[in-house]
């Protein structure tokens, strides 16, 4: 048995290519007291792992030269040394892009494969399900009856956010590219209206479908999408910075909203989140969402994606639009 890792060869400047990563593949690790012997079994593919690639300051530490590539995982005990976890114990944490992991426990903590699948913990039930929970409710704000638009609407944080929206009662427009996703968001997720920015202007579509204005965005994208919705939005609207996943990979400065007045004259708020600042109240979010999930209420849909050894064309899928829904890589078939 071996241990397959992609590892940080080269920072980036634009696209992560091929130069980018170094795949190896070693002994199994052995393990010391207070350790434990994680088998991955899938591993979480986000836009925040472009970030971790360059060397700046930001809210978490760059990934190092040399190092194995940050990520989310979820995946099963097989030997422990450890007094807080037994083999046969499924774990979620940052064990990163390999298919078996040492870890003394920090940052892990247990899942029930029986309550829901195992690819649910790095959805709906992980980081980007902790994401758009309470950055929509506790920045965005919603109202009863109010509209809010989201871009991005068609991932992992997106879709997720539009039916929690919908949920607490408003009108809710997706951005989305492609007819495919659209008609996703419309008659599976329960939007009121999406649009599609690869095929229609943007601007004109948000006017038809957001006659009342904007009062929360949730912006996954950034760039132009952004620019075009701020030209929309009303009175103390919310704007909630998740991403922005349009700028990622630029080799030229990021691109600012240049309609950025429209704050002022709105008197609105644009405010940025992180999904660690609020760790302490993962459980009631896990709780409600699970609970949306088993009433019927709100759907799930992950993309998945078999073979470690397809980590760096995978991860690309992520920003050319390629995903649809969470996207997950499975370690290995069964």
């Amino acid at each position: 048995m071996t241990n397959k890792q992609w590892r940080l060869k080269a920072r980036p400047f634009g696209e992560p290519t091929s130069d980018t990563w170094e795949y190896t593949e070693t002994d199994m690790p052995s393990i010391k007291d207070g350790q434990m012997l994680v088998k991955v079994e899938y591993i979480s593919l986000d836009p925040a792992m472009r970030g971790w690639l360059n060397d700046s300051k930001s809210y978490i530490e760059p990934v190092q030269i040399g190092d194995v590539m940050r990520a989310g995982t979820v995946g099963k005990v097989v030997e422990s040394k450890h007094d807080k976890f037994a083999v046969g114990d499924y774990v979620c944490g940052y064990n990163g892009v390999q298919s078996y992991a040492v870890s003394d426990g920090t940052g892990l903590h247990k899942v029930d494969p029986k309550l829901a699948p195992l690819s649910y913990y790095l959805g709906v039930l992980g980081m980007p399900g902790m994401t758009g929970y309470f950055g929509l409710l506790k920045s965005g704000e919603p109202k009863e009856g109010e509209t809010v638009v989201v871009s991005g609407a068609a991932g992992a944080v997106g879709g997720l956010v539009g039916q929690i929206a919908r949920i607490k009662g408003c009108r809710v427009v997706g951005i989305a590219g492609g007819k495919e996703k659209c008609e996703f968001l419309v008659n599976e997720l329960g939007f009121d209206a999406a649009i599609d920015y690869k095929n229609e202007n943007v601007k004109k579509a948000l006017r038809q479908t957001c006659p009342k204005g904007v009062d929360v965005f949730f912006d996954n994208v950034g760039g132009d999408i952004l620019d075009d919705v701020l030209t929309q939005i009303n009175l103390r609207a919310r704007i909630v910075i998740c991403g922005a996943i349009s700028q990622y990979n630029n080799t030229t400065p990021v691109k600012g909203p240049s309609n950025y007045l429209s704050l002022l004259v709105n008197r609105a708020r644009m405010e940025g989140i992180v999904v660690f600042d609020n760790v302490k109240e993962y459980p009631t979010a896990m709780k409600d969402i699970a609970g949306w999930i088993q009433s019927g209420e709100m759907k799930v849909k992950d993309h998945v994606v078999t073979g470690i050894e397809t980590f760096p064309d995978t991860l690309m899928m992520l920003f050319k639009g390629e995903n649809f829904g969470k996207l997950v890589l499975k370690v290995e078939a069964n």
